[in-house]
């Protein structure tokens, strides 16, 4: 029978301690200790609790713990001796049912890892969502941790067992996490939709008005239709818009408005973006469920386009909200010569309607938005989410060098006018400049040689800038020292430069407000509040040009890596997430109620 909170915060100190037995391989001081900090709100609460002992435990205390966990598809697993809570999820993650090879090549990996790091290594293979890796992914994973640094190895081994410790509490107290699961399987099905050249490589890849961002959207509109929500409509750029009717007792209410983009990198993750999406989706549908309406509309929209992968058009789902869509997009040409008006023809979109998106800021509440984090700091600290304080500023240029292309061997390097050296020097600078100010990143992340050989001088190199800043001014002088540079550097090497700036987004702080709400949600579910800006740009940069906004962010795993298939977040985190917002719902229509 599954054990209460409320039975656990009532037991005797012995009878508690037993309640946690088998969170921790052999290691009954960690859940002993928590023991005594009863009560608690909330399981999240006591897991926190948990792994704040460990952090606190000191790094020989974390060893112990590790090296008390057995190999994976080890000794241990062949003799017998595993933990009852060790056999289940070694079973269920297939080791337990290796071909002799696979067996063969898990043992040589735990070898070689035991080797290099001193102790054996750690996974939680009943993975993110709780139901099991595959063999193949847990080897996958052994054979990238291998080439870790120590340090990192150590700490990340001390997360897989805050994680592997999270599941068995869950399991204790038959607490699984439904509204998570949703999300998380939402994810999965809008992951099955991938451009061509990249969908047959396994790889996430969604651009602007591709089919398989039509195909996104259509099924985005369908998640919507299904979760109960009174309207859902495509708009004239590409936009997902969902709306929940506010209660109709309410005289002119006003509108929240939430979401965030679809669209990926290439080769990108699965949560960037459509974390922001699916989690109010999730708060929708337990609405309709219940049969509530809130004092004021909820609006969710899916945009369209932020990545700016396929044209140079960031923000564009957004923009358009706030009146920015820029008609001369309309003329700008992919990677096969079709331009966005074309794409927007082609996918049956009323171009003559965009001006008509813009939305009147009266009208609102405000703007809410969830994201991954896209950082290691949530992850390093072991917090599910955290209250994002401001989005840094940004600016992003496309760049050229034109120089001349001639014969390697015999061109001497004093007469060469080599377009890629000139971007190389521009690069390095560009990382100097940033590190100069301590807390500016400076970027350039496309560079390329057009039909570049071994043996020839590149006549050509274009190049991407992507600078940001914790303020306007900041970003500006150091956006000011590049470009001078830039330009300096062509002048120096003979070579011609192009440069247009494509995107420039200023800071966006959050409204203090609407902040306080997210950290009032965050400290009902028993949650340390914890605060950090945001280096990446969102959604709510755009609609903090008219309106109020707050974001909430959400643990990203695997360091935090985002913009790449290892990019991950646990079912958990989810609905922890989705909570949060449920709790900033609530506490907003108590304020919209107490205002009338």
């Amino acid at each position: 029978m599954p054990y209460t909170l409320d039975q656990f915060n009532r037991a005797s100190p012995a009878e508690a301690e037993q309640l946690l037995d088998g969170l921790y391989e052999h290691t009954p001081w960690i859940a002993a200790q928590a023991v005594k900090a009863r009560p608690y709100r909330s399981l999240a609460q006591l897991k926190q609790a948990m792994a704040s002992i460990l952090d606190q435990a000191g790094v020989d205390a974390q060893l112990a713990l590790i090296r008390a966990h057995p190999e994976l598809a080890g000794q241990a697993m062949s003799a017998g001796t595993l933990t009852t809570e060790s056999t289940g999820e070694q079973t269920r993650a297939g080791l337990t049912a290796c071909t002799p090879e696979e067996l063969q090549h898990i043992r040589q990996l735990n070898h070689d890892y035991g080797a290099r790091f001193g102790f054996p290594f750690v996974l939680c293979v009943r993975g993110p969502r709780g139901t099991g890796l595959s063999k193949q992914q847990i080897i996958d994973t052994f054979e990238r941790r291998l080439t870790g640094h120590p340090d990192f190895e150590r700490a990340e081994s001390v997360r897989q067992i805050n994680r592997i410790v999270e599941i068995r509490l869950a399991d204790k107290f038959a607490a699984e996490p439904a509204l998570g699961n949703a999300v998380w399987d939402w994810h999965e099905q809008l992951a099955r939709h991938s451009d061509p050249g990249f969908a047959e490589a396994g790889q996430l890849t969604v651009t602007y008005l591709t089919d398989a961002h039509r195909a996104c959207a259509q099924r985005i509109s369908q998640v919507m239709r299904d979760a109960g929500f009174d309207s859902v409509h495509i708009d004239a750029v590409g936009n997902v818009v969902g709306r929940y009717d506010a209660d109709p007792a309410m005289a002119q209410p006003k509108t929240l408005l939430t979401g965030s983009h679809y669209d990926t990198v290439r080769n990108g993750g699965k949560y960037d973006g459509r974390l922001g999406i699916f989690v109010p989706i999730a708060c929708v549908r337990e609405l309709h469920r219940a049969g509530r309406r809130l004092p004021y509309h909820f609006e969710v929209v899916g945009f369209a386009e932020e990545e700016g992968q396929r044209y140079k058009a960031t923000f564009l789902g957004s923009g358009a909200l706030v009146g920015d869509f820029k008609p001369e997009w309309l003329e700008q040409q992919d990677a096969d010569g079709i331009t966005m008006r074309q794409a927007m023809q082609n996918a049956g979109l009323s171009i003559a309607d965009i001006p008509k998106l813009k939305r009147n800021p009266a009208d609102y509440l405000g703007f809410i938005e969830v994201h991954i984090e896209q950082g290691p700091v949530l992850n390093e600290l072991n917090l599910p989410l955290g209250i994002v304080t401001s989005i840094n500023a940004s600016v992003r240029h496309v760049g050229e060098y034109v120089g001349q292309a001639s014969h390697a061997g015999t061109t001497p390097m004093n007469r060469r006018r080599d377009a890629a050296c000139a971007a190389a020097e521009l690069a390095l600078f560009a990382e100097q400049r940033a590190a100069r100010d301590g807390d500016s990143v400076a970027t350039m992340g496309m560079l390329a040689v057009p039909s570049g050989s071994i043996n020839v001088v590149p006549g050509r190199c274009s190049f991407s800038l992507d600078l940001r800043a914790p303020n306007d001014a900041q970003r500006d002088a150091m956006a000011q020292d590049i470009v001078a540079e830039a330009h300096a550097i062509a002048e120096r090497r003979g070579v011609m430069l192009k440069l247009q700036e494509t995107m420039r987004a200023s800071a966006a702080p959050s409204d203090a407000a609407w902040q306080r709400r997210w950290e009032a949600a965050v400290e009902a579910l028993g949650l340390p509040v914890f605060r950090l800006p945001s280096g990446a740009g969102h959604d709510a940069m755009k609609l903090h040009e008219v309106m109020p906004q707050a974001m909430l962010f959400v643990r990203g795993e695997n360091a935090g890596i985002s913009h790449n298939p290892l990019e991950q977040t646990s079912a958990e985190d989810m609905e922890l997430a989705v909570r949060a917002m449920q709790l900033l719902l609530d506490g907003t229509a108590a304020d919209t109620l107490s205002n009338q």
